[in-house]
């Protein structure tokens, strides 16, 4: 059965196949105004798969036509999130600002034919004469200024000559055109200000709509992969390439963005959170930029899972968060080892078993992947258990700890609960046992079956560090309630126990645990060490994922 093919692929194989080009050149273009967030590697993930697939080439590109807002800061973690993606731009990495000169040609090329000019006009003066949806524009009281002064005026805005907003140069196209992009669109300001590339060698700027297309058709570039909001942009898009003089001008081709429901990608309420420490920074693995997801734990390959079963189309829609969570799940869970972490630890004390003594017992790092190996652990007479594994009087169907009953103590014995110890305030610090000396391994010679099965870490080794367990951001009762992540005042509908932190005790093994490294923490979720927080020999781990899932994959997947 043939392999289908979304509707990209098709128009890429029929222009091919009528020989519009005989090869594939992407791009992804971001401009360097903030960090990317999952919406983001969909279109890199995208463009970079398309030019792979066909054999061509990707670039990348940053569109930094507007310096008010970029940073070399947002240019480094731009690039760091393309290359961990996995989308190799080789050696064709390119800034907007590397064409001023040749896009300024452009523009007086467009002057030279009669298609574009200067105007006095304010920007509140220019939307005025714009029109609306319903009624055509008027035209600029300069719109019929001669090409020798439009030259004359242009070359004195490049100067320097005009402050900021004096004047504008705008495409001459039709201020009667049912598409209002096409309206005469400003295509350069005046905008003295000190770019991060050029320094302070330009003080008119391209606007986004005239830069853009010249950036692709400069690079080559034949299909220019962007979200459906740039539809009504196309025809302006066509004008430019095609008014320039472009042989092969680039075919533009919208997509429906990545949404996802319940998180926050807007730069604004990001800012806000990152200000008022209600995060840790645009890098807060509660957050969905590339940063965050990364170093909550997630990996390149589950987001590119991800964006598999979203698919690609023209019909806007909004994703779960659960189907992201489902696609790291399945990456980690035969790719990782499983340790013993105890994240709300009481003692438990072996009453039985010799003082003094300890033993190594050896255990599989991951039961689904024998690749893997195994591993030695330390035991003793006194553990740590989570403290829910305990109860003095149970309800029904609890099949873990309680007096008189007997569970199994994972790869080690089976222990039955005698008694416990209770601080002042009635709160339960030891529990007393007794173990099956001939149960080790977990198994009882004479075959009796126990029901419950608890994990735990020996106490005399055991390494203490911290973990942060996390939900969603967004309090997604109250959003679901209200249809939105935002009240009346513009305020974003807060989850107060988005972050809980947890002083835990792990195995002794994970106490060399770097950077990024991942593990399953049996019954407790998947965790990654933290890169900002973790410590040589202290690491702090971030839960990922929990282990259960309501997501079901699609069947067509």
């Amino acid at each position: 059965m043939a392999e289908s093919k979304h509707f990209i692929e098709n128009f890429i194989d029929k222009d091919l196949e009528e020989g519009v080009y005989d090869h594939v050149q992407t791009r992804f273009p971001p401009e360097p105004n903030g960090y990317l967030h999952i919406g983001h590697a969909k279109s890199i993930i995208l463009n970079s798969t398309m030019a792979k697939e066909y054999g061509g080439k990707f670039n990348l590109r940053f569109d930094d036509t507007n310096p008010s807002k970029e940073k070399t800061e947002f240019v480094e973690s731009i690039k760091e999130d393309v290359k961990w993606l996995g989308a190799d731009w080789e050696d064709r990495l390119f800034f907007a600002s590397d064409y001023f000169d040749r896009m300024y040609e452009c523009a007086e090329k467009l002057i030279l034919k009669g298609k574009a000019y200067v105007s006095d006009l304010t920007a509140d003066e220019i939307k005025e004469y714009r029109g609306s949806f319903t009624e055509p524009g008027k035209d600029d009281p300069q719109r019929d200024r001669s090409i020798d002064e439009n030259l004359k005026l242009f070359r004195e805005m490049r100067d320097g000559k005009y402050g900021d907003g004096e004047k504008v140069l705008r495409a001459k196209i039709d201020m009667a055109s049912p598409n209002i992009n096409m309206r005469d669109p400003v295509i350069y300001r005046v905008a003295h200000m000190t770019h991060h590339n050029t320094g302070d060698k330009w003080c008119i700027y391209p606007m986004y709509d005239f830069a853009h297309p010249l950036e692709d058709a400069f690079e080559g570039v034949t299909h220019s992969l962007c979200t459906l909001e740039f539809e009504d942009h196309r025809p302006l898009y066509d004008w430019v390439v095609r008014e320039v003089g472009f042989e092969m001008p680039p075919r533009q081709i919208e997509f429906a963005k990545l949404y996802l429901k319940n998180v926050v990608t807007g730069k604004r309420y990001i800012k806000k959170l990152v200000e008022s420490k209600v995060v840790d920074g645009w890098d807060d693995p509660r957050l969905v930029s590339i940063a965050a997801l990364r170093r909550r734990g997630f990996t390149p390959e589950s987001i590119r899972k991800f964006i598999e079963i979203s698919g690609i189309s023209k019909s806007q829609a909004v994703a779960d968060y659960a189907a992201l969570e489902y696609c790291i799940r399945e990456d980690l869970k035969p790719s990782v080892p499983r340790m013993m972490a105890v994240l709300d630890p009481i003692k438990l004390v072996i009453d039985n078993y010799p003082e003094g003594q300890s033993e190594m017992l050896t255990v599989p790092n991951n039961q689904e992947n024998e690749a893997l190996g195994s591993r030695q652990i330390p035991f003793g007479r006194e553990l740590y258990i989570e403290r829910d594994d305990f109860m003095e009087e149970p309800p029904k169907k609890y099949f873990r700890l309680f007096p008189g009953n007997e569970v199994r103590l994972m790869n080690a014995y089976f222990v039955t609960a005698v008694s416990c110890e209770k601080d002042a305030d009635g709160n339960i610090t030891v529990v007393h046992c007794t173990y099956d000396s001939e149960s080790k391994g977990g198994n009882s010679p004479d075959g009796r079956k126990v029901k419950g099965t608890i994990h735990w870490v020996d106490a005399k080794t055991a390494t203490p560090v911290q973990v942060r367990l996390y939900e969603n951001l967004i309090d997604e009762e109250k959003a679901d309630e209200m249809g939105s992540t935002y009240d009346e005042n513009g305020e974003l509908y807060l989850n107060p126990n988005s972050l809980t932190v947890c002083e835990a005790y792990v195995e002794p093994a994970l106490k060399e645990a770097k950077a990024y490294d991942r593990f399953q923490f049996v019954r407790q979720g998947f965790f990654c060490a933290d890169y900002k927080d973790s410590k040589e020999g202290a690491p702090v781990f971030n839960r990922i994922v929990s282990l259960k899932s309501s997501f079901v994959l699609p069947k067509e997947v």
